[in-house]
């Protein structure tokens, strides 16, 4: 029976194949220049053999006439055949990892909630850039070297059996040792290529928080702990290569070692046989020492091409990993159109791991068409996952949400996310333009009168007004360029903008100074005009004047009801908001 790796990586490198199905016609042009590139590398040594004969030996005028001008043709039709190839084989690989990272960045917008949780973001990045990269190299290189080198060895080895069939197998008595050498060296480095991806992916998102967390980095004094994380990083990512370089130097000058010991054979039983007067001429000997040369590259490229063999199935395992993992759960069929928007929780339970502790426990409560809900709490309550259970990012343990009386895992994701709008503390925004932040997800160009008409319910278009570009402003990379309260407005453009029945504001307000809250707080409630809401709350007093209050703790709904009722009853909610106000007029008197 096959090893186990080796069918692994059979089945690998034959799955990598079938993303070149489409492009077969290309595929078969480069294998057909690869044949004739095979087929003309033993024509050297079988010219040579009648020039030296018929020019040094018997001084034949024809063949001093044409021998020549057929190696000129020769070399033209492989420089030719080689061109196709070459190009040919990098167009089609080219298509193969342009489809390999499209289908992955289409299957990372697929993925759970919990894929992220559990996943760097660098480490994710790194499959779609330098592991499927590495592919390339498996589909390419690999590929081209594996058709015209495998070809040109049988080719080569053929016509040494025709001039001298014992000669070649004395020769070839090593071959065996060639492919130990080869094989110990290729279960080696794909070892050390699956180490060598994970500490890229390592050093990658250590990368991406520097560059993302660059601020709080400065303020905090954190340059000499980042560095030195990405110095242990980027270091073992050295090592790694310096091994995996070692591994395949040490390949090459055996193979030569050993090819050496052939050539050294060759020689000593071939001027025997040529000085005995045997049937191998000058010529034939000098064209079975020329194909025995020639048959040293393609056999030392043929063992090189571990290395990259193996980075490129390594890569293939992660990228093939990502492109099959199952996308987040979709089983319900029931589509709806636009929504009433009541939202009722009955006795929802969740844990974020099998067998873990419950992060809620017997949640429930109804969010009346167009009212609103506000969760207040301690942090780490419970409030966000409330909120996160809505747009099904992850499913209850127990318990069921409807929403119009309908349980939400009966429905699409999508007819139930196009019923849904959230705007969260901090707001994550495109580097596009202001129009296409606005108008994110939906189909068509955007209306400029509709812009505008948004841009003012949501209290932004006086500063789109001053932009240079107005609409047509990039914002750079998370709003960037906005400052925080402008950044929250157009959050709440779009959510105006998309007009979905349910809204679920994430502490909107809470990173804001006095200004921008008050501005921001204007489109809130133009936001929340006629929609179901469902308000997280860092600060008691912007949600007053909600429908319905509840305190969440510790995973459960302590208590609930209006802001008179909940002050009048002298709990939870009091507490918070006697310490809240403390605090506030604290901060007013300093």
């Amino acid at each position: 029976m096959p090893d186990t790796a080796e069918l692994s990586s059979r089945q690998l490198y034959l799955r990598l194949l079938t993303h070149v199905r489409p492009y077969w016609r290309q595929f078969a042009l480069c294998v057909l220049a690869m044949i004739v590139m095979a087929l003309s590398e033993p024509a050297i040594p079988a010219l040579l053999k009648p020039l030296l004969d018929g020019t040094f030996v018997t001084k034949d005028p024809e063949t001093m006439k044409w021998t020549p001008i057929l190696l000129v043709g020769l070399f033209f039709v492989r420089g030719f055949a080689n061109f196709v190839a070459d190009v040919g084989f990098e167009w089609v690989s080219s298509k193969v990892v342009y489809n390999l990272r499209r289908e992955l960045f289409v299957n990372i917008l697929r993925l759970p909630t919990r894929y992220f949780d559990e996943n760097s973001t660098g480490n994710i990045i790194s499959k779609v850039t330098y592991n499927s990269s590495q592919v390339a190299a498996a589909a390419t290189r690999v590929l081209t070297v594996l058709i015209k080198d495998s070809l040109t060895v049988v080719g080569l080895i053929a016509y040494m059996l025709w001039l001298d069939w014992r000669l070649t197998l004395a020769v070839f008595l090593l071959l065996p040792l060639v492919a130990w050498v080869v094989r110990v060296a290729a279960v080696r480095m794909r070892r050390l290529n699956r180490q060598l991806q994970g500490m890229m992916g390592d050093m990658t998102h250590c990368l991406e928080e520097a560059v993302r967390g660059h601020r709080v980095i400065k303020v905090f004094g954190g340059q000499p702990a980042s560095a030195q994380r990405f110095d242990h990083q980027s270091n073992w990512v050295r090592r790694f290569q310096v091994k995996l370089k070692v591994a395949d130097a040490a390949a090459g000058p055996l193979v030569e070692i050993i090819g050496a010991l052939m050539l050294a054979l060759l020689i000593y039983v071939g001027t025997r046989q040529v000085g005995d007067g045997e049937a191998l001429t000058v010529g034939g000997f000098v064209a079975f020492l020329t194909a025995l040369g020639l048959l040293f590259p393609p056999i030392k490229r043929l063992t090189g091409i571990n290395q990259p063999l193996q980075r490129g199935l390594a890569a293939a395992e992660s990228v093939f990993a990502l492109i099959d993992h199952p996308p987040e759960p979709d089983s319900g069929g029931r589509v709806i159109g636009r929504a009433e928007g009541r939202l009722e929780f009955r006795d929802v339970c969740f844990r974020y791991r099998d067998g873990g502790d419950e992060v809620l426990s017997g949640i429930n409560f109804v969010a009346e068409p167009g009212k609103t809900v506000a969760l207040v709490g301690p942090s780490g309550g419970g409030k966000s996952t409330i909120a996160s259970l809505i747009p099904r990012f992850y499913l209850p343990s127990a318990g069921t949400i409807l929403l119009d009386g309908i349980d939400i895992r009966e429905l699409s994701l999508e007819g139930l996310r196009n019923n849904l709008s959230m705007v969260g503390q901090d707001p994550m925004l495109f580097n596009d333009t202001v129009a296409a932040n606005i108008a994110f997800g939906r189909p068509g160009a955007p209306k400029p009168q509709e812009l505008e008409r948004i841009a003012e319910a949501a209290h932004a278009l006086e500063f789109i007004r001053k932009l240079p570009e107005g609409f047509d402003a990039l914002i750079g990379e998370d709003g960037v360029r906005l400052s925080g309260g402008q950044r929250q407005r157009l959050a709440i453009a779009r959510a105006l903008y998309k007009d979905a029945p349910v809204l679920i504001l994430d502490e909107a307000t809470s990173a804001l100074d006095s200004e921008s809250e008050r501005q921001v707080q204007a489109a809130l409630q133009r936001l929340t005009e006629h929609r179901t809401t469902i308000v997280i709350a860092h600060r008691l007093s912007t949600i007053e004047h909600a429908d319905l209050i509840l305190v969440v703790k510790d995973g459960r709904i302590v208590e609930r009801g209006a802001h008179a009722e909940l002050l009048a009853a002298g709990g939870e909610y009091t507490t918070l908001y006697n310490t809240q106000f403390r605090r506030d007029q604290a901060g007013a008197f300093q």
